[in-house]
């Protein structure tokens, strides 16, 4: 049927740009039209990179091991199901330290685009998300061995224009309950270590596993790293954030966020114990990285049968010339 004044045809304009991806080698890498890119290496599924306007803001230690024969020393390693050294008479006993999933090779699952808020209100910008999956099956038989549980963990690693989000989520795939810690073992890449001020600890207790792990109570509203640190702050409310700022003027450098991770690990490994590291260097670059770690790992979660959990990690770090948010990391 004819009309008149009939709708003129509505052209198509320019598609936008779209994120690009990369697979080689065992290692994806993720870049947005605007610049901002991340790396993930599939073993361990260890964020390797996430770079802001050019800049780097993860650590990864010149003489880290980016083959598969050990676990990758920075970046975001995956520490699962244990912290630390296993402890005795435990499920988790015959594991090494920091569990299995930063030593096991994971599989690439896929990515997606979407669209997210922009900075400014009249502002769309894209995001790309990263999946990677590990499962019972795909350990080795050592690790089977050890820790014989059907599970199955997805971690995501969403990129926008402002952020890298990660999560995590934990599946008994199962009959059997099981006991497991988490944590994001995040190394931020800093200037100058004694440039930095960790505030928003005061009042917190930590166990210091520099002083057999006796229990304190945080006293300074603006920690200064100046020997080596290795703390877990205990029971911290996850919507406050552990800000690392400059001690110069206070600026915020970054601000970690979580949701269901009360836990935060402070950790720097100082001069001499980064000399006995064979696969930290140079020897003095403990000057330029810190870590402050979201996890779980002062008790036990336990995970039932059919049952899943997910948790939260949120990294802002900041653009001191200009005073705006710059980069958020997210970890789920």
């Amino acid at each position: 049927m004819d009309r008149s004044n009939k709708p003129s045809a509505i052209g198509l304009g320019a598609s936008l740009p779209q994120p690009t991806l990369s697979i080689r080698d065992n290692i994806i890498e993720a870049s947005l039209p605007t610049g901002q890119s991340v790396t993930v290496n599939l073993y361990g599924a260890t964020v390797t990179s996430w770079k802001t306007r050019g800049q780097e803001q993860l650590f990864v230690s010149e003489k880290a091991h980016l083959d598969g024969s050990k676990p990758i020393r920075g970046g975001i390693p995956l520490v699962f199901p244990v912290f630390g050294p296993p402890p005795q008479n435990h499920v988790t006993s015959p594991l090494p330290q920091h569990g299995f999933a930063r030593n096991s090779n994971w599989e690439f699952l896929g990515k997606s685009s979407s669209e997210a808020p922009g900075r400014d209100s009249d502002q769309t910008d894209l995001t790309v998300k990263l999946d990677f999956g590990l499962s019972h099956s795909m350990l080795t038989d050592e690790f089977r061995q050890a820790w014989p549980y059907e599970f199955g963990l997805v971690y995501s690693v969403t990129l926008t224009t402002d952020s890298l989000e990660t999560s995590l989520q934990v599946r008994n795939e199962g009959q059997q309950n099981f006991e497991f810690q988490v944590l994001m073992h995040t190394y931020l890449n800093i200037a100058d270590i004694s440039d930095i001020r960790v505030k928003g600890l005061e009042s917190a207790t930590y166990l210091d596993k520099t002083l057999q792990g006796t229990a304190h109570t945080e006293s300074s509203p603006a920690l200064a790293i100046t020997q080596e640190t290795d703390r877990v702050y205990q029971q911290l409310d996850p919507a406050v954030p552990v800000v690392v700022a400059s001690a110069k003027d206070d600026q915020p450098l970054f601000s970690i966020t979580r949701e269901a991770l009360t836990d935060v690990v402070v950790w720097n490994p100082w001069i001499e114990k980064a000399k006995g590291m064979a696969d930290f260097g140079p020897d003095e670059a403990y000057k330029n990285m810190i870590c402050v770690e979201a996890g779980s790992v002062s008790g036990w979660q336990t995970l039932e049968a059919g049952e899943a959990w997910e948790v939260i990690s949120v990294h802002d770090s900041y653009d001191l010339k200009m005073s705006i948010p710059n980069s958020k990391f997210k970890v789920r």
